[in-house]
């Protein structure tokens, strides 16, 4: 007569690979050979829960950040006199650094850095600046705008070199709200992380990252941990695994009661009567 096989608490929390050969009696380890049943260790189930398995489908993709050009000028001169200088040529002063190299300061032209901020992921695009004939992949890390006018007047670039990493926050997008339930019956989308952060090595930055909300019904969520990243990209944040996008349902406020009846108007005061006309004075003899 086969031995039973060990329930997970008695073979302890231990998890096997498939191939191992645990030290189980000889029925067991039949049994195992026949089945291929893969252990559990008692923290989790033998079948993924409903929401594990969601967790499990493809929830995020990527938008890998495209390369674009952008040329420049070197400068020489430095302080706020030369930088006004530059401005007034119509071009915005910046330096680049980083890389174990010397900071290089170069002026781009004012228009072009103007479009490129404001048409919005500046900071998470790589680009290939050429100056005088010498190309280098750079990222913004920061760019200062005119307190009054809102113009820019200064971008930092951060070098770019072979086999660096840098910290940096992706945005995030959803997609596909139509193929979402609790969208359809009211609900809303509640973006809780608006950007992402992430290391990421220097050439395989994502632009953005989507979040599909098809099938998602009311109080479901997207975790970090369900985003898809590139190759070689890790989130920041590992200690937990945070909430990014939730389907919110809709807040139903009860109507207040009809205010009550308006009180009838108070009587209308007594119009004071008239007073009595005054004698007239007597005539003079």
């Amino acid at each position: 007569m086969r031995e039973p096989m060990p329930s997970p608490s008695e073979a302890g929390p231990t998890q096997f690979a498939l191939g191992d050969q645990p030290a189980f009696p000889s029925g067991g380890r039949d049994l195992l050979a026949k089945t291929k049943l893969l252990l559990y260790s008692a923290a989790f189930a033998p079948n993924p829960t409903p929401l594990e398995a969601w967790r499990e489908q493809h929830k995020g993709n990527f938008i890998m950040a495209a390369i674009k050009q952008l040329a420049a000028v070197t400068r020489s001169g430095t302080g706020k006199g030369a930088a006004r200088s530059v401005r007034r040529e119509g071009r915005v002063p910046a330096v680049i650094y980083g890389g174990g190299l010397k900071p290089e300061t170069i002026s781009v032209d004012f228009k072009d850095v103007n479009k490129l901020i404001y048409a919005g992921h500046f900071l998470t695009t790589i680009f290939e600046i050429e100056t005088d004939g010498r190309k280098e992949r750079v990222l913004p890390r920061d760019y200062q705008l005119d307190v009054v006018t809102d113009r820019p007047v200064h971008v930092d670039f951060l070098r770019l070199t072979a086999g660096s990493r840098v910290r940096i926050g992706v945005p995030v997008h959803v997609e596909n709200r139509e193929a979402s339930p609790g969208i359809k019956k009211g609900g809303t989308v509640n973006l809780v992380l608006h950007t992402v952060e992430v290391l990421a090595p220097a050439d395989n930055i994502p632009d953005a990252i989507s979040v599909d909300l098809t099938g998602l019904d009311f109080t479901d969520s997207v975790h970090l941990s369900a985003l898809k990243l590139p190759d070689g990209c890790k989130p920041v944040a590992t200690k937990s695994d945070l909430t990014v996008v939730t389907i919110v349902p809709p807040t139903v406020m009860a109507e207040e009661a009809a205010p009550a009846a308006a009180a009838p108007a108070p009587a209308a005061k007594a119009a004071p009567a008239k007073a009595a006309p005054a004698a007239k004075p007597a005539a003079k003899k």
